[in-house]
């Protein structure tokens, strides 16, 4: 026989099998082909598959895990495994195959099923689901680096692009808001679905760390002031009962936002802009607000007189380089404001902030400045609202003077008419025209009511008659 053929021949049984790849959603799992090995090394054996939230431009996972089957040897103690039984590359997993089995052919091992795994969400993916084949030109061990990570959410500063190691836990899978085309795990808000912002140390969310199972948290992420307007955040009362807490609404798990929100201040101190060291507190104060915690209160009477520092004129450096003492720090030595015994001790031993000085006679001006105005406004409310009762109650005084006239004329009229069908006619005229005065003298003793004032009228009245709209 020919050399040639015996190749052809060697070539033929040594053939990829076709693949049929469907596309799978982020952190999906599965047994066996077309996207992990199947009855390797012994028949029967079956390997696991699983992917993670990123994607790269071509449309496809970029991190993916196989879990080979427990009884294979050194899986224990090979360095090529960061967490359990789970390969996290290509390149670990050679290494663990030439290092196990020797007389294996890695090549040929690759080749029996997909490493790429392409994503339902991948914005470049090829069109439809088509067969693959691994071609011998092709090294399955080589990572293509010219692929582009893209976040499902569109969002180029997504924490999922930022190329870091993996960590020990991953975020839970999701197949209920995270199966939405456009909503990114690691940066849409679950309450809102936009995205996150990452500006000034991230404090303008929060994210869910509950672990769900071995390994694996919540990760799912939202804005505070989301939480805030939705009463998933600060101190809820009811069913939920939260205590400057955060409840997640994917996992139902509670938060403490003590910590969170005892980063402000240092996070404050790297910020330029005036206005935004205000917002930052502001939600401080927002999420501490109503607290019955001690650790809380105390946070929260030390934002307040940072706020009002900057609202008496301090400037943002004579406020950082301040030398009187805060509690920020005892928080962050005493379990980041939790309520143990050894941070309640430490609160109680902060030297308290020495009051601002501030000129009393001018802030008591400018209180009566203010009251001042709000008289002015409620006397110029008072006076347009009694040109509108005065107008609409002279109109309906009239209204009634020209029906009293008219049933004069009517009654003088029949009087003229003892008798036939006119004076029928004028009998019924004059019956009419007192049902239609009773009616509107009725309506003048409703319109009445405006004299305990527009606020305690009935909104009927005020809508009916005086053509007011009230909103509710």
């Amino acid at each position: 026989m020919d050399t040639t053929d015996t190749n052809d021949q060697s070539n033929r049984d040594v053939e990829p099998p076709r693949l049929l790849l469907r596309p799978v959603r982020p952190m999906e799992s599965g047994v066996g082909l077309p996207y992990a090995p199947e009855n390797w090394p012994m028949p029967g054996d079956t390997w696991r598959w699983k992917v993670g939230p990123r994607i790269t431009g071509k449309g496809t996972f970029l991190d993916r895990y196989l879990y080979p089957p427990k009884h294979l040897p050194g899986l224990s103690s090979t360095e090529t495994m960061r967490k359990g039984t789970a390969f996290r590359s290509r390149l670990s997993l050679e290494r663990y195959i030439r290092l196990a089995f020797p007389d294996a052919d890695v090549h040929k091992f690759f080749a029996s099923f997909s490493w790429a795994v392409p994503s339902t969400d991948g914005i470049c993916m090829k069109r439809s689901i088509m067969p693959v084949y691994t071609s011998d030109g092709e090294d399955p061990m080589q990572d293509n680096v010219s692929d582009v990570l893209v976040c499902k959410a569109g969002n180029d500063k997504c924490g999922s692009l930022l190329m870091m190691p993996p960590s020990e836990t991953e975020p839970m899978p999701c197949d209920i808001c995270c199966s939405e085309p456009n909503f990114c795990t690691y940066c849409s808000c679950t309450l809102c679905c936009k995205s996150i912002s990452v500006e000034h140390g991230g404090y303008s969310y929060v994210k869910c760390e509950a672990v769900v199972s071995e390994g694996i948290i919540c990760g799912h992420v939202a804005h505070v002031n989301c939480a805030l307007r939705a009463y998933m955040a600060g101190t809820v009362g009811g069913s939920i009962g939260l205590d400057a807490e955060y409840y997640c609404r994917r996992c139902d798990a509670k938060k403490d936002l003590v910590p969170h929100v005892n980063r402000f201040l240092e996070v404050c101190k790297t910020v330029e802009y005036q206005g935004d060291v205000e917002k930052i507190l502001n939600l401080g104060i927002c999420v501490l607000r109503g607290s019955q915690r001690v650790s809380a209160k105390e946070l929260l009477n030390c934002i307040e007189s940072t706020v009002i520092k900057l609202k008496c004129g301090t400037s943002l450096e004579d406020l950082w380089n301040d030398d009187t003492p805060t509690i920020w720090s005892d928080f962050s030595e005493s379990g980041e404001g939790k309520d143990n015994d050894d941070a309640l001790q430490s609160l109680q031993d902060v030297t308290p902030i020495e009051p601002m000085p501030f000129n009393h006679e001018a802030e008591m001006h400018k209180l009566e400045e203010e009251i001042r105005e709000v008289l002015k406004a409620l006397r110029e409310a008072q006076e347009s609202e009694y040109q509108i009762a005065e107008v609409r109650l002279h109109a309906q005084k009239e209204c009634l003077g020209d029906l009293y006239r008219q049933l004069e004329e009517e009654k003088s009229e029949m009087s003229r008419r003892v008798s036939g069908s006119d004076a029928d006619s004028l009998m019924t005229n004059v019956l009419k025209r007192m049902d239609q005065i009773r009616k509107e003298v009725t309506k003048l003793k409703e319109m009445e009511e405006v004299a305990k004032g527009f606020g305690r009228t009935r909104r009927g009245i005020l809508e009916e008659y005086f053509h007011l709209t009230i909103e509710e």
